[in-house]
């Protein structure tokens, strides 16, 4: 057989190819390092072999050229040193295929990887041979006859084509280099198949085609490997591998052994070797996707053990959060196992968190985490519920629970020792027993309220939960949800506390308070829902009603021809409040009062508050022509000089300064009584432009005494109650009648023919001493009395801190109320 033309140039080509890609496998061998590197090196080997065998196959073909039939035992002997170094070659590109990035990233990933490409490669094996052998022999005379160099090269370029395709189908993402580089390394056994199976028998052509082949293969593996370097991800999921990869190469074995069976054939050696291939990677992969699975579930039962931990956990400080608390108390408390719960919150912490930032806070609650720990009984469990508050279990009676919480109030009140310097903290404790609580959720709530009363109680103590708290709690609670309502039912109404001039007691003004009658509670006293309107956000709306309310009736009372003011008690808040202001005008306007006949009531704890904001706030209110009064002077926390700051018209001396027994041990030499403390707050009233109202006036021993201090205006039990609007306006109908004579001041030892006259002191009712206060008024028209118009000069003013608007007169009045 003559060799065809152009041979040799067709073997220096695809030497040329082979080589270059053997090059740039060693190049890049090189240039990589770790895994990668390996890989390539794989690669390069591979690639090396399988340019030798093609040079060896290539000179030995063109060496026998001339006597190509003639030398059948050489030319067997060639292909079997080609396909030999070809099988090694295909062994190595396999394994650096396998190295690669993204394929197999453990040992035991790579090994179910090649299991499966062996189940696709004994199926194609399977197949190729059925068509082959008798009775199909579909290459007819072409079929190859027996070759060992042969079926050699077959085994490997099946094996490759098998393993590529498994690379190719579930490899991570991305997959086009490492699908080209498996597609190279096939092309490439394809290739030596191809030189092997023409040198052996088929002849030159197949032969120079397995060759160029084979160049342009290793080419192909050496640009394709090059791009797999962005190529990774994570170890094939195990779910993934009971895929169509192992049932198709079964079908197909199955139909082609039935066809083959129904043709005639029988099974020789390779066929019954195939089976037997295909049967022991499936046997194989089955086990070993067993185990991997049976790993992964292990695994995940361990994650979600570590996961449930970690939901019963708190994170900062390792103790267990209110889940892993609530999961103990479900599953061991019960009547046989008595528990006793403690809710423990820092006090002051909010302020270590403010000033301190919040990492110092988090250093601050790990370190009380740990004093919990190690101050506890074994078997009892510390938990952190959220923020500052925690919660400790104990197995026990409440005696030995008292004692335990009793000393960890010392524990956790230790200075906490920090770099920015030490933080001083105390705890609340409440603590609640199981004989109290039915079940879990009960156990909770009494702590909890037990902890919100130990709080309520001045904090740093510990208190236990007592019955008392539930109906406290469901009194507080039913107040506040029918507060919500009073307005719309119509259940709330003012009355009015008559200020009167003294010693005349004709009343000259009024101060509204607010009352509250429900159908069902009755009457709800001042004091017990003006806070909860403070807390729920109500107070707004009551103090509103509250103004319009009074503004109303004021007008009334002028459009009669009454000479009457009327005082509104301002809550902080509202005060505080950017519409207060704009709201007082409006009301104004609405009733068509005068603003000097309004007066807008503020206590003396308010000037606790920031009080350059509360000057600007009162500012504001008397630019509208309203009245400001301090009320409960005396009682709070204002100092002479916020006194000459504030922008206020009138003085309320506290009945703590007015009542006995102040009054009834200071006699003056002429045996009256006399009230020191009130006579210094007239002097300074006085002297700052002001008039003074004295509050709490009940008997006429204390009337006396401020009235010899220089007081002109009186309000309390004395002088009479909140009364209805009708019998106020009763009062002022009567003051004003022709009959009407002024009362004289009774005295414990006032005997006839002694002491000042009824007319001398109505006429110094009329008639008050001019002070700096009555200068400052004639400077300001329509200003004259307190009685008719505005009492005080420009003065500067103050809030309310513990009162609503329009609630009570004082503290003395909400416990009469």
């Amino acid at each position: 057989m003559q060799i065809p033309s152009g041979t040799v140039a067709v073997v220096a080509a695809s030497a040329a190819g082979a080589l270059s890609g053997l090059s740039l496998l060693v190049v890049s061998a090189r240039q990589r390092g770790g895994r990668r590197r390996q890989a390539h090196q794989l690669l390069a080997a591979g690639a090396g072999l399988a340019t030798a065998g093609l040079l060896v196959g290539a000179i030995g073909m063109i060496a026998v050229a001339g006597h190509w039939d003639e030398h059948q035992s050489h030319r067997t002997g060639l292909a079997t040193l080609v396909a030999v170094p070809m099988a090694v070659a295909g062994l190595l590109l396999c394994a650096g295929l396998l190295r690669l990035p993204g394929v197999a990233e453990t040992g035991a990933a790579a090994l179910r990887l090649v299991l499966d490409g062996l189940v696709v490669a004994a199926a194609l094996w399977f197949v190729g041979w059925i068509l082959l052998v008798e009775p199909t022999r579909l290459l007819g005379a072409a079929t190859p006859a027996s070759c060992a160099a042969i079926m050699l090269s077959a085994v490997t370029a099946v094996t490759a084509v098998g393993l590529t395709f498994m690379i190719g189908g579930y490899s991570a993402r991305p997959r086009r280099g490492l699908a080209g580089a498996g597609l190279g390394v096939s092309v490439t056994a394809g290739g030596g198949l191809g030189l092997a199976t023409g040198i052996c028998q088929a002849g030159p052509v197949p032969a120079m085609a397995g060759a160029a082949t084979l160049g342009a293969g290793l080419l192909l593996v050496a640009y394709a490997s090059r791009r797999t370097d962005a190529t990774g991800g994570p170890e094939r999921d195990v779910i993934r591998q009971a895929s169509g990869y192992a049932f198709l190469p079964m079908l197909a074995m199955v139909v082609s052994a039935a066809y083959h069976l129904g043709r005639g054939g029988v099974f020789t050696a390779p066929g019954v070797v195939a089976g037997s291939v295909e049967g022991f990677a499936l046997v194989a992969g089955q086990y070993f996707a067993l185990r991997d699975v049976r790993g992964y579930a292990s695994r995940l039962a361990e994650r979600e053990a570590h996961f449930r931990e970690l939901a019963h956990t708190d994170p900062l400080t390792g103790l267990a959060n209110r889940r892993g608390l609530l999961r103990v108390l479900h599953n061991e408390a019960g009547p046989d196992n008595p528990c006793v719960l403690l809710g423990l919150d820092l006090d002051g912490f909010k302020h270590v968190n403010d000033m301190r930032g919040h990492d110092v806070g988090d250093a601050v609650l790990v370190e009380v985490g740990q004093r919990l720990r190690g101050n506890l009984r074994p078997g009892d469990l510390a938990a952190r519920l959220g923020g500052d508050e925690f919660a400790v279990l104990m197995w026990g009676r409440p005696p030995e629970a008292q004692r335990v919480a009793e000393r960890l109030l010392g524990v956790l009140g230790r200075p906490y020792e920090r770099p920015e310097g030490r933080i001083f903290l105390s705890v609340s404790i409440g603590l609640a027993g199981d004989p109290d609580c039915p079940d879990v959720e009960s156990l909770l709530r009494h702590a909890d309220l037990a902890l919100r009363y130990a709080k309520q109680r001045g904090k740093n103590r510990v208190e236990r939960y007592d019955v008392a708290y539930d109906q406290l709690l469901r009194r507080r609670t039913t107040v506040e949800h029918e507060l919500r309502g009073a307005i719309g039912r119509d259940e709330l109404r003012l009355v009015f506390q008559p200020v009167v001039a003294v010693p005349s007691v004709r009343p000259v003004g009024a101060e509204a308070l607010l009352r509250w009658h429900h159908h069902e509670l009755g009457n709800v006293g001042p004091d017990e829902f003006i806070p909860l309107a403070e807390e729920c956000g109500m107070i707004a709306e009551l103090g509103a009603w509250v103004l319009h309310q009074a503004c109303h009736q004021l007008s009334r009372w002028l459009a009669d021809g009454h000479d009457v003011w009327v005082s509104v008690n301002v809550s902080p808040r509202e005060l505080h409040a950017p519409e207060y202001v704009n709201r007082v005008a409006e009301a104004l306007r609405a009733h068509r009062v005068p603003p000097q006949r309004l007066v807008l009531e503020v206590t003396e704890h308010a000037v606790a508050t920031d009080l350059d904001e509360l000057i600007r706030r009162l500012g504001a209110l008397r630019m509208t022509g309203v009245r400001i009064a301090l009320d409960d002077f005396g009682a709070g926390y204002s100092s002479l000089g916020q006194l000459r700051r504030l922008p206020i018209d009138i003085l309320k001396i506290d009945h703590s300064l007015v009542t006995e027994p102040e009054p009834a041990t200071a006699v003056t030499p002429d045996g009256r009584p006399f009230a020191p403390m009130v006579d210094v707050v007239m002097r300074l009233g006085h002297q700052l432009g002001l008039e003074v109202i004295a509050e709490g006036v009940t008997n006429p021993t204390e009337l006396s005494a401020v009235v010899d201090a220089g007081c002109r205006f009186g309000q309390g039990q004395l002088f009479g109650w909140g009364v209805p609007a009708e019998h106020l306006e009763a009062m002022l109908e009567a003051a004003s009648s022709p009959a009407a004579r002024p009362v004289p001041v009774p005295r414990p030892d006032a005997t006839p023919g002694t002491g000042p006259t009824s007319a001398a002191r109505g006429d110094r009712d009329r008639h008050p001493s001019p002070a700096r206060g009555d200068r400052d008024r004639q400077e300001r028209p329509g200003v004259d009395r307190l009685g008719a118009d505005r009492p005080g000069g420009d003065r500067p003013g103050a809030d309310r801190a513990a009162q609503d608007v329009g609630s009570v007169d004082s503290s003395r009045e909400m416990r009469q109320a």
